[in-house]
């Protein structure tokens, strides 16, 4: 097919944290340099911010280093953390409280912020667009484009006017080829080009499996006399600890009497009739957080994969011709659960990285490989060593007695511990045979506190053109029935927080049904199929979720 192509000195995949403060920090240093550069951003959500979804509680530490006065230039950091909260939640009305001084040190957050990441986003690319970036929302990166001697040179946008069958409409735009010097992915957990990266140049090689959570978050209004600016709660134990399954819960003050509230479960789980909507459903019902949302209003909710396995699973970060960074690689620091700052961080040492080479004349297809050395030789380097043990002893002890070690690991040695834990089982692998797991009888929803999956999904304002290829391809489109349903009761039934798969009975015949119109491009399937059989791929630009404020 012939494809209109532009030419770029630097194409970013991704407009999050770790994308636009890339794209900031290169222009910043051609403006000091007095140096011509063209940098692309590309953004599949239908504006910078669509697609976003964090907790947040943020560090400002990385933002102080690119934009030191982000304050008079009306950064959207507007509550300031007053009071922590840690709280073990021991069945479903009791709780105990965790002293601070018992809490790992990561778990403080005094100096930080509570945020809307999506907001956040959205003023960033202002930053970056003065400085003369050129973003392009709704539009995805589709394909890897590579020359003859497979260094990668830059990516293909998708399609548009494509039928279900793979026919072409009168609507039919082709995408473009966007080439550039150097491409950065910064498309946050589980980048489909990332994923692909990592396998075509083994950027894995010696690694741990990535691991990962899904986060389910809720935006409420709640009653001024509810709210308490500044306050930031976690909680582990109850309802996960039920299954064994391991994860905590959140919820944030933000401005403007609005709380979010949510619940990581880690993907980790066993038992495949776990399902993480309904645990959060059910969770927001204990007394520690039904006092702040009763009387309140649900007006948003959002899902979300984040990568959270640390330095052991970090793969290599360069190849022939760009760089893979933020949550695309899995720069999350799970031990504080903050991941904006990290990203953010990396993009900005590789922004240094290319930039220097492009000074230097490089050309298409360079490797950067001496990315890994300034990563190695920064402060997110040794926040990530520091807190390395964390999610591996979780996942070997559980939330308690994981947290237990941590204290001792992070607080008392400092993460110099002579040790490293491993944790070498993927996530998928993990799953039990249904038979030999205790199925969950999850409480209907009441309406007020706890709610469907399909009103849920209506206020993610998700939207997809219906008549297109199904952008979430079965390897094999028999495996579902034939092995999953049987051996795990097909959990993709209960693991998606959108409702997209189905098994439905017609005329006597078992199916497996894909309502993909209903993603919110949380990648949890991706992940966690036991058969890894789904694979998420992009689907036309512009679909997908719509977050307000998130």
């Amino acid at each position: 097919m012939e494809r209109d192509s532009m030419d770029f000195d630097v194409v970013i995949v991704g407009a999050g944290p770790a994308g636009l403060s890339a794209a900031i920090r290169i222009l910043q240093l051609a403006k000091e340099t007095e140096t011509e550069l063209t940098v692309c951003v590309v953004e599949k959500g239908s504006e910078v911010g669509a697609h976003i979804l964090s907790g947040a509680v943020f560090e400002p530490r990385a933002l102080n280093e690119l934009i030191p006065d982000w304050k008079e230039k009306g950064a959207p950091l507007n509550t300031p953390v007053n009071e922590d909260k840690i709280l073990v939640l021991k069945d479903a009305k009791g709780s105990i409280n965790v002293p601070p001084v018992f809490a790992p040190k990561t778990m403080h957050n005094s100096g930080n912020y509570v945020i809307s990441l999506g907001n956040l986003c959205r003023w960033l690319a202002e930053q970056a667009e003065e400085l003369g970036a050129e973003i392009f929302p709704g539009f995805t990166a589709h394909q890897l484009l590579k020359n003859e001697q497979g260094q990668v040179v830059g990516i293909i946008t998708g399609d548009m006017g494509i039928d279900a069958q793979g026919n072409e409409k009168n609507s039919f735009t082709p995408g473009m080829e966007l080439r550039a010097k150097f491409t950065l992915f910064a498309e946050g957990a589980r980048g489909h080009l990332g994923k692909q990266l990592i396998e075509d140049f083994g950027l894995d090689q010696g690694k741990d499996p990535q691991h990962y959570g899904i986060g389910i978050k809720e935006l409420w209004d709640i009653p001024a006399e509810q709210h308490k600016p500044g306050l930031v709660i976690h909680s582990a134990g109850w309802p996960l600890k039920q299954s064994k399954s391991a994860g905590g819960a959140f919820l944030y003050h933000l401005e403007n009497n609005q709380v979010v509230i949510g619940l990581i479960t880690d993907l980790s789980y066993s038992n495949p009739h776990v399902s993480p909507f309904d645990e959060m459903q059910r969770m927001k019902h204990h007394p520690e957080f039904s006092k702040y949302l009763r009387n309140g209003k649900r007006i948003a909710y959002g899902a979300r994969a984040i990568t959270k396995g640390g330095l052991q699973s970090l793969p290599t970060m360069h190849f022939p011709g760009g760089l893979i960074i933020g949550c695309d690689a899995g720069t999350l620091n799970f031990a504080k659960i903050k991941g904006s700052h990290t990203a953010m961080k990396s993009g900005m040492i590789a922004a240094e990285s290319v930039f220097t080479a492009i000074k230097n004349g490089a050309e298409n297809g360079v490797d950067l490989s001496d990315y890994t050395t300034a990563f190695q030789n920064s402060w997110v380097y040794e926040e990530l060593y520091q807190q390395r043990n964390f999610g591996p002893a979780q996942h070997k002890w559980g939330n308690i007695l994981g947290s237990a070690y941590a204290f001792v690991d992070i607080n008392l040695l400092n993460g110099k511990t002579p040790w490293t834990l491993r944790d070498p089982i993927p996530d998928y692998a993990q799953l039990k045979p249904a038979a030999d797991c205790p199925p969950i009888d999850y409480p209907k929803p009441d309406g007020t506190l706890s709610f469907d999956k399909l009103s849920s999904v209506f206020l993610s304002n998700t939207n997809h053109e219906e008549d297109q290829p199904c952008h979430l391809q079965l390897a094999d489109p028999e495996l579902p029935i034939r092995v999953n349903l049987k051996r795990f009761d097909e959990p993709a039934q209960r693991y998606c927080p959108a409702g997209v798969y189905e098994v439905v009975e017609e005329n006597g015949e078992t199916h497996f049904q894909i309502n993909a119109q209903n993603c919110v491009h949380c990648k949890t399937c991706d992940i966690k199929d036991p058969s890894q059989n789904i694979t998420w791929v992009t689907p036309e630009g512009g679909g997908g979720p719509n977050y307000p404020n998130m």
